[in-house]
């Protein structure tokens, strides 16, 4: 193989290589793509209309699937401390863990910052998701985004919580190197996680791969979300029946994305919500072996 020219060796390919070796390493040293089996979980939104009617019987019945984690969403915020103590009992008793929340803008503001801090130790979370940002007309509006971000991280990472943010449609529209997803990477701490929306990648028309090896160590989490160009199915079609190239994903997110955990996120289908979230772990399952 030809020795790489030494003056196309920058600092930033240097920067990048070196927060990917880690990653290349333990899989070289596994003999496999990862040190050990990665669990699984749902982000609830899937189960929406379950959640709202019972939390409880919704975490159990996703616990009794397979399932071993779990992804709060917004509503979480609204419960009181008794309430978000008794879900940590819950989940302890079933072995699932809550690995992160998603979390709307305002719960990332200063008068809400604390409050959402506090429900996220007690529920045993690592990370706090910025999970929608208003697509922005310019750079000054995701500037504000990436300035929020860092001021989070500040803060959270006294507790030993990280945020983190994920990616909807207009974060990757654009030219590459030019994309919102792109400015948000380059301009928050290295500490801060980029959680992948695949579906949403995709249906921007770009490369999740890509992606994750573009930013290594920092797709901690990804959403395993299908999606297909076909007009009447887009989101609508289950794990494994769209155009995502998940063995690709997987390699990709577990040899230098520094994956933790995966998360199924359906936004409805042809089938019931639990029905929807067991057929969808079946496809994983068989996927990923």
């Amino acid at each position: 193989m030809a020795a790489m020219p030494s003056h196309k060796f920058s600092r930033r390919s240097f920067v990048a290589m070196s927060a990917a070796l880690p990653w290349a390493l333990r899989g070289v040293a596994s003999g496999l793509a990862a040190s050990g089996p990665i669990p699984v979980g749902l982000e609830l939104y899937s189960v929406r209309d379950a959640l709202k009617q019972d939390p409880e019987g919704t975490v159990r019945t996703v616990a009794q699937m397979g399932y071993q984690v779990v992804e709060f969403y917004a509503p979480y915020f609204e419960w009181t401390e008794a309430q978000t103590k008794q879900m940590r009992k819950l989940l302890d008793d079933l072995g699932v863990r809550c690995n992160s929340t998603h979390n709307d803008a305002k719960t990332f503001g200063p008068q809400n910052l604390n409050r959402a801090r506090d429900l996220n130790l007690i529920l045993g979370s690592k990370y706090m998701v910025l999970a929608w940002s208003d697509p922005k007309t310019g750079p000054d509006g995701w500037k504000a985004v990436a300035e929020q971000l860092n001021s989070a991280a500040e803060t959270l990472g006294q507790s030993g919580l990280t945020p983190g943010y994920h990616n909807h449609q207009a974060e990757f529209t654009g030219a590459v190197g030019q994309r919102p997803m792109d400015f948000l990477a380059k301009n928050t701490k290295p500490t801060v996680i980029l959680q992948l929306d695949v579906g949403t990648c995709l249906e921007a028309g770009s490369d999740p791969v890509a992606w994750i090896r573009a930013n290594p160590g920092r797709i901690r989490s990804i959403h395993c979300k299908d999606w297909s160009p076909e007009a009447d199915k887009h989101y609508k079609v289950l794990f494994g029946e769209g155009a995502a190239d998940w063995k690709g994903i997987f390699q990709a997110a577990e040899n230098v994305g520094g994956v933790e955990y995966y998360l199924i996120e359906q936004e409805g289908s042809r089938f019931s919500e639990f029905e929807t979230a067991r057929r969808c772990l079946q496809a994983f399952r068989a996927t990923h072996a």
